[in-house]
């Protein structure tokens, strides 16, 4: 028996690699009852003694490992299939699949292993293919130029670092009435009630930016709802008249829909 066999096993009924008797126990094909554990034993004490010094520790411990593992196993086959009135004894009977499954785990173990084995032996034949890198693409990119010294490079740090603004929604698209539709009205009731006829252009002279001549527009327009004005355009483009034909006396009602429309939020 030599040392690259590893450890073997003579019985009676088995004769070969140890590993081999733990498959056939874990498939049922050979009953533990029929194997001597004490001889297993002796022979394995045996083929350590005759490695000297060059035993192996790992292969030592495993072989403990396994054989408590059958002397269990042989303890749980051995007690009666009877009634059982003692729960430690049944505690064993219980245990007892978990045995054959701790073998199969084991023989799982030693596949994977060789699996592993196998796939490292056939990529070591393996070698990468040590070629430079062809010119059509070892020229694609461009030449690296650093052109910052470490005080630019510390400001673009810095300027990475600071932290960022949260999002925010600009209103500025909103509209907000910068001048009431109502008060404009008021401006061009005066304006008219003594110009009696006057062009638009004429009526927004006075107002100091767009937003009142826009306001000042839809006056004229719910002035002309309310039968208070007239407005003619003769020809496109060109200036519009507006002329007076409401009271000389009195308020005139304007609504004041545009900013209560702008100031009330959407329904949902």
């Amino acid at each position: 028996m030599t040392a690259e066999q590893g450890f073997q096993v003579h019985l009676d009924v088995f004769e070969g690699p140890f590993d081999l008797l733990l498959g056939l126990i874990a498939k049922h094909k050979l009953d533990i009852t029929e194997v001597s554990l004490s001889k297993v034993t002796d022979e394995f004490i045996a083929y350590i003694r005759s490695r000297g010094p060059e035993w192996d520790l790992d292969q030592t411990s495993h072989f403990l490992l396994v054989a408590a593992t059958l002397l269990d196993l042989k303890a749980a086959r051995l007690l009666p299939s009877g009634e059982v009135e003692d729960e430690e004894d049944l505690a064993l009977l219980e245990a007892r699949d978990l045995l054959f499954a701790r073998l199969l785990q084991y023989k799982a173990y030693k596949e994977v292993a060789k699996f592993f084995a196998g796939r490292m032996a056939e990529e070591a034949l393996r070698f990468p293919r040590t070629v430079p890198l062809e010119a059509q693409f070892a020229n694609l990119l461009p030449e690296l130029i650093l052109g910052i010294g470490p005080e630019q490079l510390a400001r673009i740090a810095a300027r990475a670092f600071i932290p960022k603004l949260p999002p925010t929604v600009s209103v500025g698209h909103i509209y907000q009435p910068l001048a009431s539709v109502k008060e404009q009205a008021a401006i061009l009731v005066m304006h008219l009630r003594r110009l009696r006829r006057a062009t638009f252009r004429a009526l927004v002279s006075d107002c100091e930016g767009t937003f009142e001549i826009i306001a000042r527009f839809l006056a004229v327009l719910e002035l002309f709802r309310e039968s208070a004005v007239t407005f003619e355009q003769v020809e496109p483009l060109g200036d519009l008249h507006v002329t007076w034909t409401g009271s000389d006396d009195g308020d005139v009602a304007v609504g004041d829909d545009y900013e209560e429309s702008a100031e009330k939020p959407p329904n949902d």
